[in-house]
């Protein structure tokens, strides 16, 4: 009896299904192997700051996708889960949670207390964000899942940490920083962001002194930070300040003189004044003029919370904004203020925070990146040397030169963060006003720096000690001798920088290191090129001696419909289990796969879900950062809350789940494949398997598994080089268009004839079994739906050869078939085949022929040509509905005909009653005066001057395509016309 599928393909149904077939049968676990050759992906790892967006969806599935064709590919697959503890961005998520529902700050609550409350946040959303990712079908070894705060990846901080302070790579040092006022730490360059802020210029004055009336003028967009200023400088060759230079100024708030000096570099005689305040402990052009001339000093005036500190006289204990006021207020007062203006400022912002960057002068832990004074390359030269060597490989190319370009500045990397939550430094502090006595260090666990430092007025011997890990009892004897543990916490890219290896084990030499390491492949975003991908490489190298993976393939970013990159702050980005929800799990690998091409940039229009009626409501960019509460839907007229983060301030109303058209493409695709199998499995009766020769398969059968060999070699190819949107549109064009559309058609023929039966469902079935291979790693679970349903009704299969189908398409082979399966001949034969029936369902369509009349083709070609048609004539009648066929070179145009040109045929299908010649031509003249109408309008438009310099760019553009687009449809209304006379 055959087998019969469901009428629909329930994706729901199928992934709750599959996901426990697939952990019960422990697919996705890998143990090392020596026999096997080692594949391994390790996750970058999501923050457990909350759930995971559409860019998380595009990442994991193209790891997904690697892994589980590697799988097939008959490797040893470990794809390494896990999550980041995210230092500075949970804590502030879980600092905001305590202040909106107890009012309490940090401080309110104590160390302990903070660190207990991330924990159980970290508890919560890490099973959230596993879960997610379960259900995007990720075949991760979830036994193996790790953490970064977790005591396997602590172990590894703790030892890194202590070679690098033990061989001189790290120092404490007071520089100036990023630093986030509202979390009170430092951050990096590369987690901040610029954004246009409207804000101030004001002008001021500074009387020089022993030169009565005489005065410096200069500009600054920060009036509280002159409480700080060292010195003023001007350009060695201004004319105007030349006698100036060497001179004092006196700040008039705090009575403080402080010299002019001439800088090149930071003053520019063509801006402004030609003058610029010094502030160089606020200030990183500053900072720089002062490392250029020392003797200026610098004066921090702020609190690490935003306030000024007693540096800045009667306005200490005042915040900044305040004392901005109160400074320009004063100044004013004493006639130092020459005016202001409204600017647009381009203000540095926290990404953790959104509150506004201070540079800051403070003391903080640092990786140095330079060469060593030993001659020896540095950890930047090392890592560049990595990618410059071949070692690491990026996909695309061009992203090298973002690594490249970052390490060569060869900045040394600040570790430390102000924070609660993460791996606390391990380094023990004492000062002594005498001298600390010699203490010998062991290098394999102990590493002892003494140096002095300015404590007030007087000078203290200083002796930090670093410990290895697993010495808990010397750490207590230090506390016991008066030592303190450093307070600050490291930077989360530290840990997150020894993920490949941390996660394996080490510094343990376990046999997972020994195997998988280095890994394959790493797929990450190119935001995070040089805060991950170059540390991950240098930490690598210098821990292990080898690169962390040989990889590195580059993903696009996801946009909205307006180019903003999608994320939850915006409020335009989408759930995936919104997604998953309403389209199923494979139409959302499939859009994710379909969208990683080159170009890095895709947009996608997200709309939210009307929760009454299903209707889709397009979000518009007034919707987007929450200025948007409320939304109607244009189709019942109803309120909701929009999706996303911003969801209102009315509980009363319903909130809409977000979704995009854009999905449909592979739910449509899924439900193809699934109606072919259907159809298949009921044509089935009877099969048995055999092996299959070219040599008796007819011309269709000949053209089908070459082109499956064809496809699984470029599908493979395109693999290998890792061009995800290629591999898709193969997939789609073989499966849809050549089996389903032209393939089946033309073996429902045979299905019927008992003696062409057996062999049209061994081709059928085998060609299948390749297409559920080849479409697994994309979409696994109407390929696992389809794999089991096929095994019912046929477990031997397979071409040329049938065999034993295996129990579950994850662990099926990877489809590889022999040379000889390819014909280009056939394939060619074939094609143009489809070339004239596509041809021929155009002119029907063209001349609004209905699909059902029989019409009679001839086609002028060469013999060889005219052979090929002969043979595949039935096909030809079946396909375009043709009566009356026939082709050679001998062939003459008939009266009254459409005609199809290609390079290797003109064929010419009779409209003889069919159509009214007379009516058709004048509905095509009065088409063509219609075109041509609307040709002149816009030629007029493009001829004028004034639109075309007044219009917007891309307006102006879009008519020139429309004109052109329109002009080809005048050519072929034309051609029709010309035809029918």
């Amino acid at each position: 009896m055959a087998t019969e599928l469901p009428k629909a393909y329930e994706p729901q149904d199928a992934q709750k299904k599959w996901l426990a077939f697939w952990d019960e049968r422990g697919y996705f676990h890998s143990e090392p192997d020596p026999a096997k050759k080692p594949f391994t992906i390790v996750i970058p790892p999501p923050n457990v700051t909350g759930a995971l967006h559409m860019g998380h969806a595009l990442n994991n599935t193209l790891q997904d996708v690697l892994t589980r064709w590697r799988r097939m590919q008959g490797y040893n697959a470990l794809w390494m889960p896990g999550t980041d503890h995210a230092g500075i961005a949970t804590q502030a998520v879980v600092e905001r949670l305590v202040m909106n529902t107890e009012k309490k700050t940090r401080h309110d609550l104590g160390r302990d207390e903070l660190v207990k409350r991330i924990w159980e946040w970290k508890d919560k959303y890490e099973a959230r964000i596993l879960g997610q990712l379960r259900e995007m079908g990720a075949s991760c070894d979830w036994k193996r899942t790790r953490f970064t705060l977790d005591p396997v990846c602590a172990r590894a901080v703790r030892e890194t940490f202590f070679r690098m302070f033990r061989d001189g790579y790290i120092y404490r040092g007071k520089r100036l920083v990023n630093w986030d006022t509202q979390l009170q730490t430092s951050v990096a360059d590369d987690e901040t962001y610029t954004e246009d802020t409207k804000g101030g210029f004001w002008t001021f004055k500074y009387p020089v002194k022993g030169m009565p009336d005489t005065f410096i003028r200069f500009s600054t967009t920060r009036p509280e930070t002159m409480l700080g200023d060292t010195a003023v400088c001007v350009h060695p060759s201004d004319e105007r300040y030349k006698h100036l230079i060497g001179k004092l100024v006196t700040i008039p708030l705090v009575g403080r003189d402080i010299p002019i000096i001439a800088d090149g570099l930071l003053a520019d005689p063509e801006l402004g004044t030609g003058c610029v305040k010094v502030t160089p402990a606020h200030d990183p052009n500053d900072y720089a003029c002062w490392q250029r001339n020392p003797q200026i000093g610098m004066i921090n005036i702020l609190n690490p919370d935003g306030t000024i500190n007693q540096n800045g006289g009667k306005f200490a204990g005042l915040d900044r904004y305040k004392a901005r006021e109160a400074v320009v207020e004063e100044m004013e007062q004493l006639g130092f203020f020459e005016g202001k203006e409204d600017r647009v400022i381009p203000l540095k912002y926290s990404d953790r925070s959104k509150s506004p960057i201070e540079p800051l002068l403070s003391d903080q832990w640092f990786v140095k990146m330079a060469d060593r004074d030993d001659g020896k390359p540095g950890l930047a030269q090392i890592a560049i040397d990595a990618v410059t060597s071949g070692k690491v490989k990026f996909f695309p190319e061009r992203y090298a030169n973002s690594y490249l370009d970052w390490l060569g500045e060869k900045r040394d990397w600040c570790v430390s963060r102000q924070l609660w939550w993460g791996h606390r430094i391990p380094v023990w502090t004492k000062q002594s006003d005498k001298p600390f006595p010699a203490m010998a260090a062991d290098p394999s666990f102990l590493s002892v720096t003494d140096s002095t430092a300015e404590v007030g007025s007087r000078t203290v011997n200083v002796r930090m000690i670093c410990i290895a890990p697993g010495h808990e009892a010397v750490e207590k004897q230090l506390e016991a001798d008066g030592f303190t543990q450093d307070e600050d916490v490291l930077d989360t890219w530290f840990s997150s920088a020894l993920w490949p290896h941390s996660t394996l084990g080490w510094p343990e030499p376990t046999p997972e290191l020994k195997y998988y390491y280095p890994t394959s492949t790493l797929v990450t975003s190119r935001d995070i090129i040089s805060l991950w991908v170059a540390r991950m490489v240098l930490t690598g190298m210098y821990n292990l001696g080898d690169v962390p993976f040989q990889d590195v393939y580059i993903h696009p970013q996801l946009q909205d419909a307006f180019g903003e990159r999608m994320n939850k702050t915006t409020g335009n980005g989408i759930d995936p289990l919104d997604i998953i929800e309403r389209y199923g799990t494979d139409a959302l690998r499939y859009q994710m796969m379909s969208i990683a091409g080159d170009t890095q940039d895709s947009r996608m229009p997200v709309s939210n879900v009307c929760p009454f009626c299903d209707t889709l409501v397009p979000i518009k960019p007034e919707h987007l950062r929450g200025r948007t509460k409320k939304l109607t839907c244009p189709a019942c007229k109803k309120s909701f809350r929009p999706g996303g983060p911003w969801v209102g301030d009315d509980p009363e109303l319903p909130t809409a789940k977000q979704a995009s058209e854009r999905f449909e493409m592979g739910r449509n695709f899924a439900n193809k494949l699934w109606n072919a199998t259907r159809f298949l499995l009921m044509n089935l009766e009877g099969y048995t398997p055999a092996p299959v020769s070219l040599a008796e398969m007819p011309t269709e059968d000949r053209w089908i598994v070459s082109r499956l060999a064809t496809t699984t070699r470029a599908i493979t190819d395109a693999l290998e080089a890792y061009r995800f949107s290629e591999v898709s549109r193969l997939i789609y064009e073989f499966t849809w268009s050549e089996f389903c559309d032209w393939y089946i058609e033309m073996s429902k023929g045979r299905l019927k004839d008992a003696a062409a039966r057996p062999l049209a469902q061994r081709v059928l079935v085998g060609v299948l079994d390749g297409i559920l291979r080849l479409v697994q790693p994309v979409m696994p679970f109407v390929a696992e739906s389809l794999w089991h349903a096929l095994n019912e009704a046929a477990p031997v299969r397979g071409l040329p050869t049938p065999t034993q189908a295996e129990e579950s398409v994850v662990i099926a082979r990877w489809p590889e078939y022999p040379e000889g399966l390819a014909d280009a001949n056939t394939e060619a034969s074939i094609a143009r085949m489809q070339d004239l029936v596509r041809g021929v369902r155009e002119v029907r369509n063209r001349y609004q022929v209905d699909n059902k009349a029989s019409i009679d083709v001839t086609v002028k070609c060469a013999e060889p040509v005219a052979a090929e048609f002969r043979s595949l004539a039935p096909f030809i009648a079946h396909l375009a509905s043709v009566a009356a066929f026939d082709c050679g070179p001998a062939v003459v145009k008939p009266k009254q005909a459409g005609t199809i040109v290609r390079p290797e045929f003109e064929a010419y299908v009779s409209l003889v009653g069919l159509i009214d010649p007379a009516a058709e031509s004048k509905r095509l003249e009065k088409q063509i005066a219609d075109v041509r109408k609307q040709v002149a309008g816009m030629q007029g438009k493009l001829k004028n001057e004034s639109y075309v310099k007044n219009a917007p760019p891309e307006v102006v553009q879009e008519t020139r395509e429309k004109v052109a687009e329109l002009e080809k449809q005048l050519q072929v209304l034309e051609g029709n016309l010309a035809e029918l006379k």
